[in-house]
């Protein structure tokens, strides 16, 4: 129950019980993180043996980064730490306060594929095993085949402007009106389904970006047409989807390493531009992708931890006082 709806049942003024909340009945004033809560929060005591860090927004584009623990599924004691700003030094100062005996003991920790927060983990957590999250990997692939997508669209719409430039030089040369009559107007090309190819192309995003089985009617005949008209689109897409089943089958990271080399190869091979970073990124993280194989572990947690705080953040109709957020965080969530 929010503190207006409170004030409203008894009768009360609701900025003057939301003020006495704060500076009296809540200890926010008695706060042992208070002098340093804008900047950091810190808490040793929810160090678990699995970690995730990720980073997040909190308001006019202020970038934290959260260390949380696995095992509280973000309920209270989930919170290890959250930092302003996601620079490694910076980052690393605060959470190499937390005692070495607990820092020592972390068995794995998660990210994405930022090198800033790989080498944040890595200077605090030696002995940890760093994975990084599988979801960011084939998010990576699945931008890929969109590039590709885009740049796809891009010619249809250049051989479009083409055909109606040239419809209105062949109006313009017309002798007579009834040789314009006869001309007409221009009208597109309209696929199988009703929608002209440039409709296809940007109402595909969707399809190409998940797996085919949840296709309604509408995105299959879509995929039908964009496939056929661009094959190099259909196996793009085939090898993103082959990268998610790898991903899900239950295999050893033996097996899983030799899949993603032939994966890896077909890519190769595959040669288009779009996907050359998908590759460099595989050959500079290759052993913290594998490590997923072994432990099975993502950053879900983290990312849902974020959702809470964005959703914590709309209740409060936006951070106003940071100090007095991070209050509120802490009491929920540390």
């Amino acid at each position: 129950m929010s503190i207006s709806t409170l004030a409203c049942r008894y009768g009360m003024n609701g900025q003057t019980l939301r003020k006495q909340y704060k500076e009296k009945i809540s200890g926010y004033r008695q706060w042992d993180q208070l002098p340093h809560a804008e900047e950091y929060l810190l808490f040793p005591e929810n160090v678990g043996a699995d970690l995730s860090l990720d980073e997040t927004c909190l308001s006019n584009g202020e970038v934290y980064t959260v260390l949380t623990d696995k095992s509280a599924r973000g309920r209270k004691g989930a919170l290890v730490s959250i930092i302003r700003g996601v620079a490694t030094d910076k980052v690393s100062a605060v959470l190499l306060k937390l005692p070495w005996e607990r820092r020592k003991a972390v068995k794995s920790i998660t990210t994405d594929l930022s090198s800033a927060m790989m080498l944040t983990a890595r200077r605090v957590f030696p002995a940890a095993k760093l994975v990084n999250d599988r979801f960011h990997v084939q998010q990576l692939m699945s931008e890929a085949v969109d590039q590709l997508r885009i740049r796809f669209r891009w010619q249809v719409l250049e051989e479009e402007n083409k055909a109606m430039r040239a419809h209105r030089e062949k109006r313009k040369a017309a002798r007579s009106k009834q040789e314009r009559e006869a001309i007409g107007s221009w009208e597109p090309a309209r696929m199988a389904n009703g929608e002209t190819l440039p409709q296809i192309m940007a109402r595909s995003r969707h399809v190409i970006l998940k797996h085919e089985s949840k296709w309604n009617g509408q995105q299959k005949a879509r995929a039908a047409i964009l496939f056929d008209k661009f094959p190099p689109l259909r196996q793009a897409y085939r090898l993103s989807m082959k990268l998610t089943e790898i991903f899900n089958r239950k295999s050893t990271p033996d097996q899983a390493r030799l899949n993603l080399a032939r994966w890896y190869d077909e890519v190769e091979k595959f040669g288009h531009n779009e996907f050359s970073r998908v590759l460099e990124t595989f050959e500079n993280h290759n052993r913290t992708i594998l490590n997923y194989f072994e432990e099975r572990l993502t950053n879900a947690s983290a990312e849902s931890f974020n959702a809470k705080i964005k959703a914590f953040r709309s209740l409060f109709r936006g951070v106003g006082d940071i100090r007095f957020f991070m209050f509120r965080l802490a009491t929920q969530y540390s």
